[in-house]
């Protein structure tokens, strides 16, 4: 409830009004009996609180108007502890009420025989004025509450606004500025006093043209922002203000490319924070590829992570951002196998409106530009076009990418981290994979070793995985017995963890106990393995014969190459004098004859 505190001018001039008219002193009282406005005797008393057994007090608890005719003697003079030395001739008291609530009470206090003739012989009219002086306050009380209202809503605006993760600002439906969040001049380094401008002015990217054939909302739109030396961009879209089907004005929001992506990867759970504690395994080869890996984080060069399919290339990539200089900006990672080549050129690059048929209108950010000052994992890299690889190249020597259809480089700060499951060497060798990019991307190779190189890691895995998968599946499986693990530990993992993973989950699934048994396991890995049987009666195989077939393999294996001599003895364990040797020895003509 507003206090007549702030209406106190108000308050004085009505009293004044009153007193004036009336030729009676005048007492005005807030709901706290603290006396707002006084005049004659009353004039200095201003800010005293009113004993709580006056007639004022009886006036703010009933909500009535009343004379006192009789002071002193009056029942409600009766508890009012000065009666005695009281000196007054007559009183009135007029509450000042609105929307039934009492705000307060003007009294009236005659001193004198004449005074108090007045009050008696005017009665109706007197309260008839008192009442209309009692409304002319109640209507600047709800003036006051109204704009005090306005005063609280424009400051909840203000603070909303100021705490949009998105700088926003709005127009009238000529451009005109009127309100806008701090955001929103950080981000474009602008001055105050805004509210004065168009936004066509103050942001050339926005078309007035183009505002106008905007009937509903205007989603996604990409913007470069250029001021002097200082470039900014991001997203933004364009609401319509629209009252009884017109168009009164926009609101228009705006993100960059950092806080875009760091939003959604927030959203989408995808900005994880892995490190390499993460990733289990305590093997020696392990250890060693961590190791490198943490050595590599704290640089800037190129990564290529190599390795068998499912053996976590995405993960120690993940680690290497998140451990490195780069990690609170973007971690994107994208498969170029996953996505045809045509859509994959648009996806790393970006593309200008009206590049192509289908373009999105305002065009569309790459993967390189929302990897500004973070990372970009590329994996899958050998399976680039050789089209593509040359564009690749030509951000990591020049460090600035060009949209389809665009006119000006983009400059980008982006550290690329590749990995494949290929073996680059040998595409680089038929002609599949550009020299150039090959060394370009490889300047810091990491090794990530096969599940079967690594058994020591295996029972490690299984227990997390099996306290990870338990826990999703809503199971209560604590371990693996003997048998299983036996199992699992003989078996050559072809898929590495990821097949791992699947196994234990199948295993989970299947279990009616506390741990998984041998029977649990699926029939692919307790299944014999053909590549161990033998049969006592088979006839044996001469060493010379298996060590012709061997260098005859490495020869038909590398012949492709240009230097396939090299790669066969390299392959093989022997020197190239060995080798020819042993080709006169076995009659081997040539790499494609067997």
């Amino acid at each position: 409830m507003l206090d007549l505190m702030l209406i106190e001018d108000d308050i004085k001039n009505t009293a004044d009004v009153i007193s004036s008219v009336l030729n009676v002193d005048v007492t005005i009282v807030d709901r706290n009996l603290t006396r707002i406005a006084g005049t004659g005797k009353y004039a200095d008393k201003i800010g005293e609180k009113i004993s709580l057994y006056s007639a004022f007090k009886n006036s703010l608890d009933t909500g009535e108007s009343f004379i006192i005719e009789n002071p002193r003697k009056d029942k409600i003079c009766k508890m009012c502890k000065d009666k005695n030395q009281c000196k007054e001739f007559a009183e009135v008291c007029c509450p000042i009420s609105l929307e039934e609530k009492i705000y307060g009470v003007i009294g009236l206090i005659a001193f004198t025989q004449e005074q108090s003739y007045n009050i008696k012989n005017n009665k109706s009219q007197l309260m008839s004025f008192l009442t209309k002086m009692a409304d002319l306050i109640s209507s600047k009380i709800k003036v006051e509450n109204k704009s005090y209202e306005i005063k609280i809503q424009a400051k909840r605006l203000e603070m909303l606004l100021n705490n949009m993760d998105k700088a926003v600002v709005s127009t009238d439906v000529y451009g005109n500025i009127d309100k806008y969040n701090d955001k929103f001049k950080n981000i474009f380094k602008l001055d105050d006093k805004l509210d004065k401008n168009n936004i066509f002015d103050v942001l050339n990217f926005i078309s007035e043209n183009e505002i106008k054939t905007i009937k509903k909302r205007y989603k996604s739109t990409s913007f470069t922002y250029k001021n002097e030396k200082y470039t900014l961009r991001g997203l933004y879209n364009i609401n319509t203000i629209t009252i009884d089907g017109d168009i009164k004005g926009y609101v228009f929001d705006f993100i960059d490319n950092s806080s875009a992506i760091e939003n959604f990867n927030e959203i989408t759970g995808t900005n994880y924070n892995i490190g390499f504690d993460n990733i289990i395994g305590d093997s020696l080869s392990m250890q060693d590829v961590k190791n490198k890996a943490r050595v590599a984080s704290k640089t800037s060069s190129t990564v290529l992570i190599t390795g068998e399919s499912g053996t976590g290339k995405e993960l120690f990539a993940r680690a290497i951002h998140n451990t490195s200089s780069r990690c609170k900006h973007s971690f994107i990672a994208i498969n170029c196998a996953a996505i045809p080549d045509n859509l994959l050129e648009s996806e790393l690059f970006g593309y200008e409106e009206g590049a192509f048929t289908g373009a999105k209108k305002g065009g569309k950010v790459g993967k390189f530009e929302l990897a500004n000052k973070g990372s970009i994992f590329l994996d899958e890299i050998g399976d680039m076009s050789i089209h593509l690889q040359g564009k690749l190249l030509r951000v990591l020597q020049e460090r600035e990418v060009e949209k389809i259809g665009g006119k000006i480089n983009i400059q980008v700060d982006v550290r690329i981290i590749a990995a494949t499951n290929k073996d680059l060497e040998k595409m680089v060798e038929k002609g599949e994979f550009r020299e150039d990019l090959y060394y370009r991307l490889n300047v810091i190779p990491i090794y990530i070793p096969p599940l079967r190189d690594r058994r020591e890691d295996i029972v490690l895995l299984v227990d997390n995985i099996i306290e990870d998968y338990a826990k999703k599946l809503n199971k209560c499986i604590n371990g693996i017995e003997e048998d299983a693990i036996n199992k699992i530990l003989n078996y050559p993992w072809p898929g590495n963890v990821r097949q791992l993973q699947n196994v234990i989950e199948y295993s989970i699934n299947m279990s009616n106990s506390s741990t998984i048994k041998y029977e649990n396991l699926p029939q692919k890995v307790t299944q014999k393995n053909k590549e161990f049987k033998y049969d006592l009666k088979d006839d044996i195989t001469p060493l010379k014969e298996i060590e012709k077939q061997e260098i005859i393999k490495a020869l038909h294996k590398f012949k492709d190459y240009k230097k396939d001599k090299e790669r066969a003895c390299e392959a093989l364990g022997i020197s190239r004098a060995t080798l020819y040797r042993k080709m006169k020895e076995y009659q081997i003509k040539n790499s494609s004859t067997r």
